[in-house]
């Protein structure tokens, strides 16, 4: 007859709409015993629906001690004034009638007493002619009670109220407090310190919190007895005054009023029963939660949950507050379908932060803060970067979010699907090929050419598709191959197949992979192109004749990360040129790793999630090993794979026939050298022929000189001369020519 029906009053103010099916079906379950002390037992994701339940129960309070206290002034009226006592008793009156249109939040049984103060109401209209009531009688049997529970029960509830107020306010000091220890510069003293500190505020908290709702639940029966006994004490004062009442009083009333009174004392017992579980309730809980108090339990006792696809718990905002500087907020996150919500303290629902179907999540280190990670949306144009209180919980809604954002929540059984998903992670490691594949397998296979240069991802393939269709998994990666998660920088190293020339033996190789030429290649470079990528990760390969190697590729790296919980990934740039693929720091602008573009071999993109692509790097062996060995790379972007396959597409084109525009340049050159060397003899011919004819005309003018002066004598020749004055010119041309 006494319960009371506080799910309406949730109901009214909106509050269970945004609750989810399982708190609804713990609430319907507890319906039934109106305490708000099970929501202190209820699992600590719905901490908002408890503080949504308090703000109902507060404000109940708040309407009782204003009731309450226009019923005393009422009573005290009746106590001041015997002249004004009929007035002051139809006030009464008045005041029981108009119980019905009063608004109690947690009013469930509002027909039982309306109807058992429509009753008194009436009597106390008939008795409202009497003209003197006993004030004694009237200070004990009706002030009495009512003065009790306004001073005495109403204060302990605002005094209660205050207390639990300022542990919260202690408890958020801590929780702030802890939550700003550095990770990097650990202390030990100070850890403790700020441990010991949340520990006990948290303890405090829940402590406060745990008598402040009893006293809240109590306060549901006092109020009944609170306004039942004065009543029942005015008419009993009533009776023993009036020595001619007994007229009026017949059986009827009489035996209305033992009813009142034996519902008043079974109300009673029932709030001593309710109040020794209450107590009991305390006990337990205050014993079983006490590993709770922690910030960050231990997870042995609390393992991780990872096929969750509901979360929900505080969680720290940054919030940029300007160019460099940014600041953090503790607010209430909670998934709802496929939209991560937040709802600040005090507000009744919450609102949306971001949609993560499709999303992407990743551990972050943020301002030395610990348990940081990002969510960037499908489209990557809105990303918030969160902070979790235990290592726990940091898993905890990584794994939820991934699970969400691949949009498990929408099937029957969200669970059982997240949890086979991650158990087909876990095999898929390590391919297990079929029969049939192990048959295909042990087939020899006989290559009659060498593989060739491959400038495209999706060209040229032919008849090798079908040949690779035959190969099993592990012909394209074999098994327990190494996987790479992190991009580590080139050493200082020679690189295999590039021998050191003499100007670069005293030469200190670049550590971060950069040369001094670099510069002006990119700067000579025809194409250009930026973008954003993550590195997910790298791994050798047998095969690099088809995209199959990539998607297989992926599919291990994807599957290794989920099942090492390996969430970190490395942003950087991705700059496409003619003559190489760069990986920049966006940062600091060092160039991480360098692919030069012949190298690159294939490349391609997922064919259903298109924000992830690969390529395959062809490299020689090192110093020992002389064998070529292919490595495949793992990228995620921002809806840009197929632009960068198409980019690096374009960039091999351009340098294939820069390359071919280089040799018949280097051709043309070389003709043009053997023109000139040809010319150059031909015109030194020339000179000799031409030095030759003036030597011949010198010696015939000189020897004309000599016979015109010699006035008869003779000049004896030897026989080599007169040889050469008869053999002319050509003669001597032919000895200049044999000399």
């Amino acid at each position: 007859m006494w319960t009371k029906d506080w799910m309406g009053g949730l109901q009214e103010r909106g509050v269970t709409s945004y609750c989810s099916g399982e708190v609804k079906r713990e609430i319907n379950t507890y319906e039934s015993s109106s305490s708000l002390m099970v929501l202190i037992s209820l699992k600590g994701t719905k901490v908002f629906l408890t503080r949504s339940l308090l703000g109902v129960f507060e404000e109940d309070a708040a309407a009782i001690s204003n009731y309450v206290n226009q019923l005393f002034q009422a009573m005290h009226r009746i106590y001041d004034a015997q002249n004004e006592l009929s007035a002051a008793t139809h006030l009464t009156s008045k005041l029981l009638k108009e119980y019905e249109q009063q608004r109690f939040p947690l009013g469930g049984d509002d027909e039982v007493m309306s109807s058992t103060l429509q009753q008194f109401a009436k009597v106390i209209d008939e008795l409202s002619s009497c003209h003197a009531v006993l004030s004694t009688q009237l200070a004990d049997a009706m002030m009495f009670p009512i003065t009790q529970f306004k001073e005495r029960d109403l204060k302990e509830i605002l005094t209660l109220k205050e207390v639990f107020q300022i542990a919260s306010n202690d408890h958020d000091a801590a929780i702030t407090r802890y939550s700003r220890l550095s990770k990097r510069r650990e202390n030990e003293k100070i850890k403790a310190e700020v441990t010991e500190d949340v520990y006990t505020s948290r303890k405090k908290q829940h402590q406060t919190m745990m008598h402040y709702f009893c006293a809240l639940n109590t306060l549901q029966y006092k109020k009944k007895i609170a306004m039942l006994e004065p009543l029942l004490g005015y008419m009993q004062a009533q009776i023993s005054f009036f020595k001619m009442g007994s007229e009026n009083l017949n059986e009827q009333l009489e035996e209305f009023l033992t009813n009142i009174g034996t519902s008043v004392q079974n109300v009673r017992r029932e709030m001593e029963c309710e109040v020794e579980t209450m107590q009991q309730t305390i006990e337990d809980l205050e014993v079983a939660s006490d590993p709770l108090y922690l910030p960050d339990p231990d997870p042995t006792k609390f393992p991780v949950h990872r096929n969750l696809t509901r979360k929900a718990g505080y969680l720290n905002a940054r919030n940029k507050t300007g160019l460099v500087s940014s600041s953090w907020e503790r607010q209430f996150y909670f998934t709802q379908g496929g939209n991560l919500m937040s709802q600040a303290r005090g507000d009744v629902a919450g609102g949306l932060v971001m949609d993560i179907d499709n999303c992407s999540v990743m551990a972050v280190d943020c301002e030395d803060r610990r348990y940081c990670f990002q969510i960037t949306s499908f489209d990557g144009k809105k990303s918030s970067i969160l902070q979790a209180e235990s290592k726990k919980d940091y898993e905890e809604w990584i794994c939820t979010i991934n699970n969400i954002s691949k949009q498990i929540y929408l099937s029957e059984n969200p669970e059982e699907i997240a949890a086979r998903v991650n158990q087909s992670a876990l095999e898929a490691v390590t391919p297990s090929p079929s029969f049939q594949q192990r048959h295909e397998s042990m087939r020899p296979t006989v290559q009659s050419r060498p593989p060739a240069t491959r400038t495209s991802s999706t060209g040229s393939l032919g008849s090798e598709s079908a040949a690779l269709s035959a190969l099993s998994l592990d012909s394209l990666v074999a098994p327990d191959t190494p996987i790479q998660f992190d991009i580590i920088s080139p050493v200082s190293e020679d690189q295999p197949g590039q021998a050191k020339t003499s100007g670069q033996s005293g030469r200190r190789t670049n550590p971060f992979g950069e040369t001094g030429g670099s510069k002006s290649e990119t700067e000579d470079s025809i194409l250009h192109q930026l973008f954003i990528v993550r590195f997910l990760g790298s791994m050798e390969v047998k095969y690099d004749e088809s995209p199959d190697v990539v998607y297989e590729t992926m599919r291990q790296i994807l599957a290794a990360r989920a099942i090492h919980n390996i969430f970190r990934m490395t942003e950087s740039h991705l700059l496409v040129t003619c003559d190489c693929l760069k990986l920049i720091d966006p940062q600091t602008q060092v160039t991480r790793l360098r692919f030069p573009l012949p190298n690159v071999v294939l490349y391609a993109t997922h064919q259903e999630n298109k924000r992830l692509f690969g390529f395959v790097l062809r490299t020689s062996g090192g110093r020992v090993d002389s064998r070529q060995t292919s490595v495949c790379y793992i990228f995620e972007s921002n809806n840009e794979g197929e632009k960068i396959c198409d980019s690096v597409g374009l960039a091999k084109q351009i340098a294939f026939h820069a390359e071919l525009d280089r040799k018949a340049s280097e051709k043309q050159k070389e003709i043009d050298r053997v023109k000139e060397k040809q010319q150059k003899e031909l015109n030194k011919q020339k000179q000799i022929e031409k030095d030759l004819e003036e030597q011949s005309r010198l010696i015939a003018a000189s020897s004309r000189s000599n016979q015109s002066s010699g006035e008869g004598q003779f000049v004896v020749l030897s026989s080599s001369q007169s040889e050469d004055s008869d053999l002319g010119e050509d003669g001597k041309k032919k000895r200049e020519s044999e000399a």
